[in-house]
């Protein structure tokens, strides 16, 4: 490690080190750092008084920045990256839903990048949440809604979950809704009912909650992000999505023609 003498305290220094070793490939991903006791005897040579809260430190540093994994038992790990998903406006395309062959959007898009799909999903009726309600027509606060949700998992791994609410009404038009069940997947059983005719996605960033990472399996130190989607038909908003995406499995791709 090079000399440092910029007044930067000792955790910051060790941390600034690992991760420009992880940042040039002296690292690799999947690699395991050496124990603790080896990177305060490596460390302490430049850096007399090195402690063994001092790395601790350090690596959590790097751990809340998506950097390390710990692995209870086992140590500290080079993250690796995990293939990542491509949300973009062509995901929604007609052809791919309601084509001669229709495709669910997920096996669709897992498709594209060879990637296999796998979902659970559950269904209950539940007092709508408020961002339900301000979004879905006819509805209040704490009405009863239909809700299907559902975990994503890409080649094993956990990637999202996404919950759908609609009203009792539509559940009652299309039971298939609800049973999850039909060609095309989740948008071509709404637009049955009405055609879909404008996809809204609003799109914000944050930390999950501990619910959120246990439901998820979240590695510590990962962001999501959360997308709310209505499909908008000719009888009016029907179905309110929200997704929570790992933001480390995500990549949104847009390319659209400039608007008049």
């Amino acid at each position: 490690m090079t000399d440092i003498t910029d007044g930067r305290s000792r955790q910051t220094r060790i941390a600034d080190d690992l991760r420009a070793k992880i940042r040039t490939g002296v690292l690799q991903p999947g690699e395991r750092l050496p124990g603790l006791p080896d990177l305060v005897t490596g460390y302490g040579i430049d850096m007399p008084g090195v402690s063994m809260n001092t790395v601790r430190l350090a690596i959590a540093k790097l751990r809340q920045e998506g950097l390390i994994i710990s692995k209870q038992g086992k140590g500290n790990f080079v993250r690796t990256e995990l293939p990542v998903r491509r949300h973009g406006i062509e995901r929604y395309s007609r052809s791919v839903w309601g084509g001669k062959e229709p495709k669910a959007l997920l096996e669709a898009e897992g498709g594209r990048q060879g990637r296999s799909v796998r979902q659970d999903t559950e269904t209950a009726i539940v007092p709508a949440p408020a961002f339900v309600a301000k979004r879905l027509d006819g509805v209040s606060e704490g009405d009863p809604v239909h809700v299907r949700r559902r975990v994503t998992r890409l080649d094993g791994v956990i990637n999202q979950a996404a919950d759908s609410y609609f009203t009792l009404a539509t559940g009652e038009r299309s039971p298939a809704v609800v049973a999850g069940e039909g060609q095309g997947g989740h948008i071509a059983r709404i637009n049955a009912i009405s055609p879909v005719l404008e996809v809204e996605e609003e799109i914000t960033a944050r930390m999950p909650t501990g619910p959120e990472s246990s439901r998820l399996d979240i590695p510590e130190g990962t962001p999501v992000l959360d997308v709310i989607r209505t499909y908008h038909t000719e009888i009016g908003a029907l179905d309110i999505t929200k997704f929570v995406i790992r933001a480390d499995m995500a990549v949104f791709n847009y390319r659209f023609p400039i608007p008049d």
